[in-house]
């Protein structure tokens, strides 16, 4: 035997008692070739994009670049500060579909001229509304939306709000009542002392024993 025979004399290969750390390594499963598979189209899919309701108004006021938000699952339309209109398509109370005009009870006369169809909105249960809307069921309501489309690029008073005005305003008067409640205070105060000074500047009488 040759000296790497007698070398080798001796030697035990041990092998592992676990026939899965046996394979493991030297048996793994083969790769899957993803590259050569069709993309799955379930899986890889993109969320379409949600229909905006009544698009054509916003392609009339485009030059405005006005800016929408969901609300409520309608579409908020802003133009800079203001919020203008929404517009809402829904299946519950489908009476209210249509364009919302952003605006108060005091233009409601005039508005009303030049939009005939124009009402209340029901579904926010009052009888009369501060905001309006063109319902989509009018004979004329592509016709009044694309006309109220024109006043809000006109920059007509009547239609526009500014957002949380009314909350804001509400806010101003409560700290008004509050401060003057305060500075009322003082006033009894400054009485008490003087009538606390009148009461110690009285002569005191001792008792006759």
């Amino acid at each position: 035997m040759s000296s790497f025979g007698n070398r080798l004399t001796g030697f035990r290969l041990e092998l592992p008692r676990d026939k899965k750390l046996l394979y493991s390594n030297s048996m793994s499963k083969p790769r899957r070739d993803t590259a050569s598979r069709p993309l799955d189209d379930t899986l890889f899919a993109v969320k379409q994009r949600t229909a905006v309701p009544h698009e054509f108004v916003l392609d009339a006021i485009a030059s405005l670049s006005p800016r929408t938000h969901p609300m409520f699952g309608c579409l908020a339309v802003y133009v800079k500060d203001k919020i203008v209109l929404v517009l809402r398509d829904k299946r519950g109370n489908p009476a209210d579909n249509g364009v919302w005009l952003a605006t108060t009870k005091e233009h409601h006369e005039s508005l009303r001229r030049e939009f005939p169809n124009m009402r209340s909105i029901q579904v926010l249960g009052k009888a009369v509304t501060g905001w309006q809307v063109l319902p989509v069921d009018a004979p004329d309501f592509e016709e009044a939306a694309l006309r109220a489309c024109e006043l809000i690029i006109a920059r007509d008073p009547r239609i526009g709000k500014v957002p949380g005005t009314r909350r804001a305003s509400a806010s101003g008067a409560n700290k008004a009542a509050k401060s003057s409640k305060r500075t009322k205070a003082p006033r009894s105060t400054a009485k008490g002392r003087a009538r606390s000074r009148r009461v110690a500047s009285r002569p005191q009488v001792s008792p006759v024993v």
